[in-house]
C-alpha cells in the first residue's frame, strides 16, 4: 500500500508565506513526477507545480516567482515554498506522484489534500 501524507497548509495573510510537504510511504520501486494541484472553490482542478526525478520543474504562470517546489528522492518527499502569498491563492492543495510498486507499470497516487487560506 502507497500513501502520500501532506503536512503544511494553514491560514496566513496576504504577502505571507507557506511551506507544503508530502512525504510518499509503503513500498515504492520509483517515483517519477512529482507535485501539487489546487482546487479553490467553485473551480477546477489546476496543476500548480510539478517535479520530474531529474529535477525539471513546471509551474502555472499564476504562481511563477512566488512558488518554489523541490524534492528529496532520498525521502521521497516534494515540497512547495508559497511565497508572496494572494487571497486567490486560497485552494485545497493536493499532492501526487507518479510512481510504480514492484517494478509495474507507473500510475498516478494522491494525497488527500491540505487546505491553504489566505486572508486580505
Amino acid at each position: 500500500q502507497v500513501q502520500l501524507v501532506e503536512s503544511g497548509g494553514g491560514l496566513v495573510q496576504a504577502g505571507g508565506s507557506l511551506r507544503l510537504s508530502c512525504a510518499a510511504s509503503g513500498t515504492i520501486f520509483s517515483i517519477n513526477t512529482m507535485g501539487w494541484y489546487r482546487q479553490a472553490p467553485g473551480k477546477q482542478r489546476e496543476l500548480a507545480a510539478g517535479i520530474t526525478s531529474g529535477g525539471t520543474t513546471s509551474y502555472a504562470d499564476s504562481v511563477k516567482a512566488r512558488f518554489t517546489i523541490s524534492r528529496d528522492n532520498a525521502r521521497n518527499t516534494v515540497y512547495l515554498q508559497m511565497n508572496s502569498l494572494k487571497p486567490e491563492d486560497t485552494a485545497d492543495y493536493y499532492c501526487y506522484a507518479l510512481m510504480s510498486q514492484y517494478s509495474r507499470n507507473p500510475q498516478y497516487y494522491w494525497g488527500q489534500g491540505t487546505q491553504v487560506t489566505v486572508s486580505s
